[in-house]
């Protein structure tokens, strides 16, 4: 957001233009790399890995990894840093706050980020290393392309998919795994009656997300200016008929206790839990999740398939956008320190390290030629659960509505929502009008963040 400057008072500024010659010498070497991460697992590992070795190819470059616990810590401490303008080289930066990075700005006024297309300028590659941008998949392309460029480096992509447990499934006599919601109210409708059957029929996590995404199937948009993508989003919508149809199946399945809510909003481990441990019949989560359910399916003896997300019956699809995350590259850089941060972002997501990552961590992978080298090695054949969120996001028409709203203080603006639905589950609140007074309290969230940030 932009912030005033306050005056610097007297003694400050004395103190400042004393210190001005010691700091003088102490300029960072164009040759380091600051890259900032939300992650302290496998994937931080991972990252540090992919850092030595570019650090190996390409002497007189140092790549430093910081890692946060999530990304929200991560924009706190970044957005402190800019501040005070020693903001790192490159930021890892969430989907759902990819307006506040567009409208992120140094503690000079000026904007924070670069494109990363702008900065490519037309270049093959760079120290070496092959650009990948127009090799990146159409879904994510597309989600960060902002006023006509590609703002930022892809990294980690992921999108929601249906996981079936198929072991109980024949127990039911359910056929398939539900296409259309109105097949999977059915089929929990017939798990409900079996003897023997799991404690719920279906969960996922009370997470914006899985508001966002049916409304999104059926060609709806969250907010106006095309979702974001024409202009600044000004007015946001939680009444419509699109918005609301889902909201309602899923009130109707918690009132049924077919759903199973863990109590707490945006919790993603439960729910995997109670999957793997064979509590529900159906998950609706993350694919990235998928390498998870596979490796405890394995260990437990359970069957278990991934399909598409299920669809408002006689709806046409319109698509299911990505979430995860994407590097974002500082303004202003030296042209060595530039050159190296381009590169890097271009080395982890070569053809070998992008199929790497996607084995890893389970996350789609981000280019065309990550997904041929997958199919070259015939991975999809024994891992077939990573391949529909692939097909699934292949299938998006690209629309304003499958591509995704992009919208300030987005993570607010969740929480608001994700407290509606939790209301109307936990206190029989009607849909219609506990999402009524939700959209109000979004749009001031919403007005109060372009107040700030417009202009």
């Amino acid at each position: 957001m932009r912030r005033a400057r306050a005056l610097l008072a007297p003694a400050l500024i004395a103190a400042l233009l004393g210190g001005m010659t010691a700091c003088a010498g102490e300029e960072k070497d164009p040759g380091e790399i600051d890259v900032w991460i939300g992650f302290v697992d496998h994937r931080l590992d991972w990252m540090k890995d992919r850092a030595k070795e570019f650090e190996d190819e390409h002497p007189g470059y140092k790549v430093n990894i910081t890692p946060y616990k999530d990304y929200p810590t991560l924009w706190d401490k970044l957005t402190a840093a800019a501040e005070q303008g020693e903001p790192p080289t490159i930021a890892q930066n969430f989907e759902a706050a990819t307006q506040e990075s567009r409208d992120a700005v140094n503690s000079e006024g000026e904007p924070l980020f670069a494109s990363v297309e702008k900065e490519i300028d037309g270049r093959k590659e760079i120290l070496g290393e092959k650009v990948v941008l127009d090799d990146v998949i159409d879904a994510t392309r597309n989600y960060y392309t902002l006023d006509g460029e590609f703002a930022s480096m892809p990294w980690n992509t992921s999108t929601p998919v249906f996981y079936s447990n198929t072991d109980i499934l024949k127990k039911a006599k359910i056929k398939e795994a539900p296409k259309t919601w109105e097949d999977l109210q059915a089929a929990c409708d017939k798990i409900d009656k079996m003897k023997d059957g799991p404690k719920n029929c279906i969960t996922w996590p009370n997470q914006a997300w899985f508001l966002e995404q049916p409304l999104a199937e059926q060609g709806g948009l969250l907010v106006n200016k095309d979702n974001g993508r024409s202009g600044r989003a000004t007015k946001i919508d939680l009444t419509s008929d699109k918005f609301l149809a889902w909201a309602k199946v899923w009130a109707d399945m918690s009132k049924k206790k077919q759903y199973s809510y863990s109590g707490k909003q945006e919790d993603w481990i439960t729910p995997t839990k109670n999957f793997t441990g064979q509590e529900v019949a159906f998950m609706m989560t993350s694919s990235a999740e998928a390498s998870v359910v596979a490796k405890q399916a394995k260990e437990s003896d359970f069957g278990f398939e991934v399909t598409k997300m299920p669809l408002k019956k006689g709806a046409p699809y319109s698509g299911n956008f990505i979430g995860g995350a994407t590097l974002w590259m500082t303004a202003g850089l030296e042209k060595k320190t530039s050159d190296g941060a381009l590169a890097f972002m271009q080395y982890i997501n070569n053809p070998e390290n992008a199929a790497d990552w996607h084995k890893i961590t389970g996350y789609v992978p981000v280019t065309k030629s990550a997904e041929e080298l997958l199919e070259k090695e015939k991975w999809f054949d024994d891992n077939p659960h990573h391949k529909v969120a692939i097909e699934q996001l292949a299938a998006t028409d690209g629309s304003p509505a499958a591509t995704g709203p992009i919208v300030g203080n987005f993570v607010a603006i969740r929480k608001e929502m994700q407290q509606a639905m939790e209301d109307i589950m936990n206190n029989g609140d009607d849909p219609a009008e506990r999402f009524k007074e939700a959209e109000k309290a979004c749009q001031k969230l919403l007005d109060d963040y372009n107040e700030l940030s417009a202009g």
